[in-house]
């Protein structure tokens, strides 16, 4: 079994666990409020904003010996410098403030997972922030496309408040292929176990953001 093939099994229940939060659900069927959505783009500005920083520090961490990564980080950040901004604007087209989103706090939910990542890079091993890279990509691949488009006709929304989750949908189909042959040339098993490990850790820490953001739906269901 290749890497990539075991990383997809490792993280399955943690994958199907993200895939029953209320706001998730609502949200795939366009069951979402405008005040929702606006607040999920928010949350995903505040970790979407630390992508880049991710990265550089990853990058400063790697041995020596494995430096030939560096390539491959690079062209992540090449691809994910300026995403934070296309969420402020998304918040703007639907209505929101994006200044006052770019200000605001992010719920603790969302501030654990990005101390999460920093710690795991700067204590543990900064390869293992290749399972962040998986959890956000392989969700987007699965879910941006659909969602944004049922959200956008539910709420009657204009395209251009939902740039970040269209060009995700779509970049991160490619991006998951680089991915894949990036790491199935990693080969130690201590980094392979590492990136599992944040893998199946930020899943679960995706899926608090998630049940953070307020939502009637999901406030009745438990009521």
């Amino acid at each position: 079994m290749s890497f990539y093939k075991k990383l997809v099994k490792e993280t399955e229940e943690a994958r199907q666990e993200l895939y029953t939060v209320p706001q998730l659900i609502d949200g795939l069927g366009g069951d979402i409020s405008r005040e929702t959505y606006i607040a999920y783009l928010t949350e995903a500005y505040h970790h979407v904003s630390h992508t880049v920083p991710f990265l550089m520090s990853m990058g400063a961490r790697i041995p020596q010996e494995k430096k030939w990564l560096h390539k491959a980080i690079i062209e992540y950040q090449e691809e994910e410098v300026g995403h934070e901004e296309w969420i402020l604007n998304d918040i703007e087209a639907a209505g929101g403030d994006k200044e006052a989103a770019r200000n605001s706090i992010p719920n603790l939910e969302t501030q654990v997972m990005n101390a999460y990542n920093y710690d795991y890079i700067n204590r543990k091993n900064p390869i293992g922030f290749f399972g962040m890279v998986f959890m956000l990509e392989s969700t987007s691949t699965q879910i941006a496309n659909k969602g944004a488009t049922a959200v956008k006709e539910k709420l009657g929304l204009p395209k251009k408040a939902f740039s970040y989750l269209y060009s995700h949908g779509e970049l991160d189909i490619s991006h998951m292929k680089f991915f894949e042959e990036t790491i199935s040339k990693i080969t130690d098993p201590e980094d392979q176990k590492a990136i599992i490990e944040v893998a199946q850790n930020t899943f679960r820490l995706f899926a608090n953001v998630l049940r953070s953001i307020p939502h009637e739906g999901a406030m009745k269901d438990a009521a």
